[in-house]
């Protein structure tokens, strides 16, 4: 059987109609196979449109994964990730192709290669604090900066998510935020006074015109356009480093790290595995038990302090009085320049 059939399936029918796959997934797929396809008529000395799908043995599996490693230099939880896709193609001829079942579970049973475990790059408060104040509100975007900058810890969502919010996801009245999470699930979560305060005004007050086709979404970048999660992992790693020491920013990921430290927060005020679970959108617990292996013992006054700093409203906090100020100062000199 013609492994071209089988990709048009997965792709056209399976993932999106079946399975129900996410777009970001799909595009994920996608480049697995855009590699391996390749990869394996030159192998064979073949052309793409005569692979079939007996060539995808063990051995040739292997060889590619190799290839990704070797000469690609991906790393092993890239090369799992590969792997990963091209199982789900497995499991699909499986389930359509039953003749074709025993090369499928052959697929199937490829082993993953042992990453080495990562470490959790979380930040601790008083390190927030410092990424906070850095942000200069007086500049083009700046309020907009410092918003999502609150959100992303105090909601612990990933760039992704909080890239597609639209408008009506957030709820002033009532404090509270829908997301829309891996696997197309929505999860609703509840938000301290200071981000709720921060959104709103943003929303009344620096969100831009955007571009008709980002009518909806939450945040804008400066082309009218919806931000995107590039756009927000470069704007947490310009104010990361300016509030962080080099060595410091080596071990933790730019958005992630506010993801992490959401958890670390939850889990030293009490709240449950499961409340972490839900907030962050974990599929399973066992994604959610690692925090419970870290040294949460540092600067537990700090601790104490940001957490009443996030349920404070932004009236009470001197970078905002300070930016105010300046409005207001702005405003007036408008206004003598107009008599």
């Amino acid at each position: 059987m013609r492994l071209e059939t089988c990709i048009y399936r997965f792709f056209d029918q399976y993932l999106p109609r079946i399975k129900g796959t996410s777009p970001q997934t799909i595009k994920a797929y996608r480049d697995v196979f855009t590699l391996l396809l390749p990869f394996a008529a030159n192998r064979l000395s073949i052309k793409v449109s005569s692979l079939r799908v007996e060539h995808l043995t063990p051995e040739m599996l292997f060889a590619f994964l190799d290839y990704l490693e070797s000469d690609r230099g991906n790393a092993v939880r890239t090369r799992n990730h590969r792997l990963a896709a091209i199982k789900s193609l497995a499991k699909m001829v499986r389930l359509m192709y039953p003749e074709k079942r025993e090369v499928a579970q052959q697929i199937l049973e490829l082993p993953q290669k042992r990453a080495q475990g990562q470490l959790i790059g979380f930040l601790y408060p008083d390190e927030i604090l410092k990424v906070f104040h850095c942000v200069n509100l007086i500049k083009k975007g700046g309020f907009r900066d410092y918003t999502i900058l609150h959100l992303l810890e105090d909601s612990g969502g990933r760039a992704s998510e909080i890239a597609m919010l639209k408008l009506d996801y957030f709820d002033p009245s009532n404090h509270t935020l829908i997301i829309l999470g891996k696997g197309n699930r929505y999860r609703q979560i509840q938000l301290e006074p200071r981000t709720v305060g921060l959104i709103r005004r943003y929303i009344a007050k620096y969100r831009i015109k955007s571009k008709p086709l980002y009518n909806q979404r939450l945040f804008i970048n400066q082309r009218g356009e919806g931000i995107t999660r590039h756009g927000i992992y470069r704007m947490c790693k310009k104010y990361l480093q300016k509030a962080l020491s080099p060595k410091r920013l080596k071990y933790i990921n730019p958005v992630h790290s506010f993801r992490h430290s959401c958890a670390v927060r939850m889990l030293l005020s009490g709240k449950s595995l499961t409340d972490i679970k839900n907030r962050l959108g974990h599929e399973n617990i066992q994604s959610t038990t690692v925090y419970t292996h870290m040294d949460l013992t540092r600067k537990q006054a700090v601790q104490k302090k940001f957490i009443e700093y996030m349920k404070s409203n932004i009236s009470e906090d001197p970078k905002i009085s300070e930016w105010v100020d300046w409005e207001n100062k702005k405003d007036i000199l408008k206004w003598l320049d107009s008599l």
